[in-house]
This record gives structure tokens, C-alpha cells and sequence, in this order.
């Protein structure tokens, strides 16, 4: 990538790449939520009520103002009551006696939001304010619509699979129809995000009989979306033996696509993280596999630090000495590893790699506290598959990894845009916005001069200092 691009890519990327932990945190795993559920946006906001357009009343067509009368209180009751008369702004067209679910904020005057629902999404959202804390009872209800015919509704439960822990995932199997979700997989019109949900459950409920299907889907030459959520659901099904067939395509295979390889790593990362079907030691040779591709390599060797495999000493070695201008990126990730390896050719390796190149050492020692090594997996808190999300030593070495990753979850988990009719904003918010989202807001900012900083810090420490393949000897 020339310098240029590769700078503009950080400028973004970098933001996306720190805030990605915090955002997948007790995520189901493969998922991205498209927006705030409604049980969440009941939970932020300081009032949510069911209200009827008036009969006989104009909307103002400047600014979209016309009175409603509220139907029900859903929650909010210190700020309004069933009968009254509020004001929201909506530009749709309202008809008499139509209903729908307005956001109220800012109390004492409430500013609001609104989205129109029919009688079966009225329903649909009375249940949704009366569930449960329990998240796998909350499936249960959410899993029934699922594909609804309703846009809203099906959006809407996608988003609570999305945001709820896999454990919670697993524990509705008796729950989980396996002939819709193969039916729903094979879909060509079914949405990449959906297929990934779809391909978790089946890796729940599935068995081997479903393994020739995504043998075949794997090996197709048509664009696989979803292709970590189907790695990781064959690699479920399958077992070790299934390791064979993800090295050939995936990972020992140098002419397979970046995103292929990308992918099939992020479901190897998570079978070593969330699974409990593969041990590490049969999953690290196929990371091995990503150490023969130097302009790749990067991806992989913070998760053998992590799982502490200290067997590829002299291979990451290697890497860092014969590194060129095009993936001198590799070398911050090595020191991470030698320094989080506690055997003694580490300490030597390191020696001889600061002659080569100080100022990889340097950098590794300035941005990044002595990585820990976790061998053992245990209790997860989360199944989020991201680099970052698991220990210190997951973190992207440098701003050109975090580039290249973070294009890579763009391309694996685009997020969608809101469906045309949904929630129309309410000026300010002072809960959603407020209490939470200027949390947020500061945490972003926060992090956004945090991105800017090491940014020029980047460029100052490399400026100039190209790396040489064989420097050493220099």
C-alpha cells in the first residue's frame, strides 16, 4: 500500500480497531448488531409509549410536528401518562388513528422520537417490555421471529442474537428448527450478517450429515459470506479431522485470497477462545501454516504468544531478519512474542534482533505493556472473536496490522444501513445521549487522540528507517 493511502487508512481504521473490544464485548460470536435493539432503546430512553395519531388533526408539513395521543405507557411513567397529548416530529404519512412507538427525552419537556408499528408489532414490543433479565429466555421468545414477515420484527430479533453471549446461544438447541437454518443458509438473496447467525446455530444443533453441505459451500469459487461463521461451524461439526480441510483451502494454501485467510483465522481464534470441541494443540499447527506467508504472518503471532506457544522462536525470528519494506510490520508483532516468551532463546533472540533494528524494539517497548501469555483457556465472558478482545498481547502490533485487519472486518461484517421508516430523531437525547451515549461520545474522543497520537508517532519513529532484508549483516 503506498504511504499516502496507507495513512488515510489509518485515520479511520485505527478508531475502529480500539473501539471494536468494547463493542463486541458478550457478543454472539460472528454477529454485528445493526443498531440498538428496542429493548435496549426502552431501557436508555427516558420514557417509551404507544401512541394514536388524532383524527383530525393537521400535521405540519414544514416541520413535521403533529400531535398523538397516548395509548399505553411502557416505561416513563413519572414523565407522562396513558390519554395525554404530545407533540413528535414525523415526515411519513400519519393517517387517522394510526399507531406507534414513540422514544421520549429530556424530561420535563420530552423531545420525541417515533417509528409506526402495525397489531403485531404493538404486541411484539408489549412482550419485548415485560421479558425477562434471563438471556436465554429472551431467545427463546426472540428466536420465533427470526425471517419474520415483518422487517422490523426480524431485524430486531437478529439484533438480540447478536448482542447476547454465546453460552445463552447454545442453551436454546432443543429450540433450534435444523431444517429452516440449512434452508435459510443455502439461500443466495439471505443477508452475509443472517448467514453468519444461522451458521452459529447450526453449529449448535447440526451433526455430521451437514458436513458434506458446507464441504461444498467451502470449496465453491462463488463469493462465501459468512465464510469465518462456516469455517468455524464445519470446524464445530467436524472435529479435528476438519483441520485437513481448512489448512488445504484456507491456511497452508498461499494462493488463497486475504479475506479467505483472514476468515478461516478468526474461526480458528475462536474454537481456541469460545470452542470446546478442538484442543490448542491441534489448532496451533494451522497457524503455523500462516507463518510461511511473511506479508501474513502478523495475524497470527500474538494468538501463539497468547496460547503460549513458545515452539516457533526461531521461525518468528526468521521473520523479523529477513523482513522487507513491504511487511516490516511483522517485526513489532516478534518482539511482543519474544517478550512474553519465558524461555531463554527468547531472551537471546531479542539481542540479536535489537541490533538489527532498535527502533522495532523501541516501539514495542513504548506501545505495548510485556504481553502475558494465557495457555489455558478458561471461563469466557465473551465470544467476541476480535484480536483484541482476549488479552493484552491480542492488541494489532502497529497501525499497518490494524489497517489491514480492520479492512478485513469491514469486508467480513458490513453494517447495514437502518431500513427506510425507522426511527426519525428526536433532537436531543439526554439518556440515550446522555447518561450512556455522552460516555460514549468522550470515550470516542478519547480514543480518537489516542488513534491521532500513535499515528504520528508511527510515522516519526519509521521515518526514514526503512527495514532492509538482511540487515544484519550489515
Amino acid at each position: 500500500m503506498p504511504k499516502v493511502n496507507r495513512i488515510v487508512s489509518l485515520v479511520w481504521i485505527l478508531p475502529l480497531a480500539i473501539l471494536l473490544p468494547a463493542t463486541q464485548v458478550s457478543a454472539c460470536p460472528f454477529c454485528s448488531a445493526v443498531s440498538q435493539t428496542l429493548r435496549q432503546e426502552m431501557a436508555t430512553m427516558d420514557a417509551a409509549v404507544i401512541a394514536e395519531s388524532i383524527p383530525g388533526e393537521v400535521q405540519n408539513t414544514e416541520t413535521g410536528m403533529i400531535r398523538m395521543r397516548v395509548v399505553e405507557v411502557l416505561t416513563g411513567g413519572d414523565y407522562v401518562e396513558p390519554k395525554q397529548v404530545v407533540t413528535p416530529v414525523y415526515y411519513g404519512k400519519v393517517g387517522d388513528g394510526r399507531r406507534f412507538l414513540l422514544f421520549g427525552v429530556d424530561p420535563p419537556n420530552l423531545q420525541w422520537s417515533l417509528m409506526p408499528i402495525t397489531e403485531r408489532g404493538e404486541k411484539y414490543i408489549r412482550t419485548v417490555s415485560e421479558l425477562p433479565d434471563d438471556p436465554v429466555q429472551r431467545l427463546r421468545f426472540f428466536y420465533d421471529f427470526l425471517e419474520d414477515e415483518e422487517p422490523m420484527l426480524a431485524r430486531d430479533a437478529y439484533d438480540e442474537f447478536a448482542i447476547t453471549p454465546y453460552d445463552a446461544v447454545k442453551a436454546i438447541e432443543d429450540q433450534m428448527d435444523h431444517d429452516q437454518l440449512v434452508e435459510w443458509i443455502q439461500d443466495p438473496e439471505m443477508p452475509a450478517d443472517r448467514k453468519r447467525l444461522y451458521l452459529t446455530l447450526l453449529g449448535v444443533c447440526g451433526g455430521p450429515d451437514d458436513l458434506p453441505l458446507l464441504e461444498e459451500m467451502l470449496r465453491s469459487e462463488q463469493k462465501r459470506g459468512g465464510l469465518d461463521a462456516m469455517v468455524a461451524c464445519y470446524l464445530t461439526l467436524s472435529g479435528e479431522p476438519g483441520l485437513e480441510l481448512i489448512d488445504e483451502l484456507f491456511l497452508a494454501n498461499k494462493k488463497a485470497p486475504y479475506t479467505d485467510t483472514y476468515a478461516a483465522i478468526m474461526a480458528i481464534r475462536f474454537h481456541g477462545t469460545e470452542g470446546d470441541v478442538i484442543p490448542r494443540s491441534a489448532l496451533l499447527p494451522s497457524l503455523h501454516h500462516i507463518l510461511e506467508r511473511p506479508e501474513l504472518a502478523d495475524l497470527v503471532i500474538s494468538d501463539l504468544a497468547r496460547w503460549g506457544d513458545w515452539s516457533q522462536i526461531d521461525r518468528v525470528t526468521e521473520l523479523f531478519v529477513n523482513a522487507t519494506e513491504d511487511n516490516n510490520f511483522v517485526r513489532v508483532p516478534v518482539v511482543n512474542y519474544l517478550r512474553a516468551c519465558p524461555e531463554p532463546e527468547a531472551e537471546a533472540a531479542l539481542k540479536r534482533l535489537e541490533e538489527i533494528d532498535p527502533e522495532s524494539v523501541r516501539r514495542s517497548n513504548i506501545f505495548f505493556a510485556k504481553p502475558i501469555a494465557d495457555p489455558k483457556p478458561g471461563p469466557k465472558e465473551t465470544s467476541s472473536t476480535g484480536p483484541a478482545a482476549s488479552q493484552p498481547i491480542a492488541v494489532a502490533a502497529n497501525p499497518a496490522q490494524l489497517a489491514r485487519s480492520g479492512q478485513a472486518v469491514a469486508d467480513a461484517h458490513p453494517l447495514a444501513a437502518v431500513a427506510a421508516g425507522g426511527m426519525v430523531p428526536a433532537g436531543l437525547t439526554r439518556r440515550a445521549t446522555g447518561s450512556v451515549a455522552n460516555r460514549l461520545a468522550a470515550l470516542n474522543v478519547v480514543m480518537l487522540a489516542l488513534a491521532t497520537m500513535l499515528i504520528v508517532a508511527w510515522l516519526t519513529l519509521t521515518s526514514g528507517a526503512p527495514a532492509v532484508a538482511g540487515s544484519e549483516n550489515q
